[in-house]
């Protein structure tokens, strides 16, 4: 009899896990959409790929046994040893300058000249097509989606679990009926399918724009890779430039390090921020993630002026402990002589009036 409870509850368990992942997976029913993204100069041979072939389309897969024993190794190295402090205070609505919220990983609101961005979204628990297994969270979300101001346009910059959350998409959605969802080429399928409808998706190549409350929102080049399930590099993978009337933010998504942030920063900058990757690297990945060090160097191709980091601090998605990267970041930036701001989770940076004396909170918990 106890084996059989046990079994029913192991079933129970596995249909409670699995019953959402064909919605979480999204769709590759490309449709109408497959010829502008055969047109693009990115796809081929059925996919899209990177500038530089030479580096890595997606991760090096590391042996069976090598993996088990890094997981296994410094296990608690890779947590905080405390409760991350948040800042749960609201978003204030600002009608002037720039001002970022970092809402935890990549998830960031950003208000550019009164015009409210949310990129990269991820209210979730866990980065998973299933909210039973996968990476949880190391802290809770400061603060419900809900809370928000008014949201006028959702930035995806691709497709992964960690930066796209089926149920925060559909939350947006239904809360403010007015918002945009602007997205790299083939992405707008995922939110189709999830009831976001077509007159609401912008799918942009590199390159192309769209305006949104009087902000540009323009996709550029990245080095990483995208998919949802077992296909790979279906849809295609973004950094963006944000450009208001009188601010201007860069985003870098998730990408390996390659010269033509250079070609950005000349192109669309000086920007007054930026919001780089600088978490979950490791040198089989090098590719596709940057290291902290290669975070500044791409803060200084693209010109910019202050410099925030994220993809650090709420998923334990590498071998790295948990701290390395702002200890690391910190290093590099003193070295290059370049304004770091690293907000706890929550916690909203008025560009114009940077904190002058910033506490390490996270030498803290560590």
């Amino acid at each position: 009899m106890t084996a059989a409870l046990g079994g029913l509850g192991i079933a129970g368990w596995m249909f409670r896990a699995g019953r959402a992942v064909p919605d979480a997976m999204g769709s590759r029913d490309l449709g109408s959409r497959a010829p502008r993204l055969q047109a693009s100069p990115e796809w081929s041979n059925g996919t899209f790929h990177n500038q530089h072939e030479s580096a890595p389309a997606e991760l090096e897969l590391r042996t069976l046994p090598g993996t088990l024993r890094e997981l296994m190794t410094d296990r608690e190295s890779r947590r905080p040893a405390r409760d991350v402090p948040l800042s749960s205070h609201p978003v204030a609505p600002a009608s002037t300058g720039t001002h970022l919220t970092w809402c935890g990983h990549s998830s960031a609101v950003v208000q550019l000249d009164g015009t409210v961005i949310l990129l990269d979204p991820v209210w979730s628990d866990r980065c998973s097509p299933s909210q039973q297994v996968g990476p949880r969270r190391l802290h809770p979300v400061p603060f419900a989606l809900s809370d928000l101001p008014p949201v006028d346009a959702v930035v995806i910059s691709h497709d992964h679990y960690d930066h796209l959350d089926m149920d925060s998409i559909k939350e947006v959605a239904a809360t403010w009926p007015q918002t945009r969802f602007v997205v790299p080429l083939g992405v707008g399928a995922h939110l189709e399918t999830w009831g976001v409808t077509a007159d609401r998706i912008d799918e942009l190549d590199w390159h192309d724009e769209v305006s949104v409350a009087g902000i540009r929102l323009i996709a550029t080049p990245a080095q990483h890779f995208s998919g949802r399930g077992l296909s790979r590099n279906g849809t295609l993978w973004a950094s963006w430039a944000l450009i208001g009337p009188e601010s201007k933010v860069f985003y870098s998504g998730d990408t390996g390090y390659f010269p033509e942030f250079a070609d950005i920063g000349a192109a669309y900058g000086p920007f007054d921020l930026s919001l780089i990757q600088v978490g979950a690297y490791d040198n089989s990945w090098l590719g596709v993630h940057m290291t902290p060090e290669q975070g500044i160097q791409t803060h200084l191709d693209v010109r910019a002026d202050t410099m925030i980091p994220v993809h650090w601090g709420t998923f334990n998605l590498a071998f790295h402990p948990w701290a390395e990267p702002m200890e690391r970041l910190q290093a590099e930036a003193e070295r290059r002589g370049v304004t770091v701001v690293v907000p706890k989770p929550g916690q909203t940076v008025d560009i114009a009036h940077l904190p002058e004396d910033q506490a390490d909170w996270w030498r803290e918990i560590v």
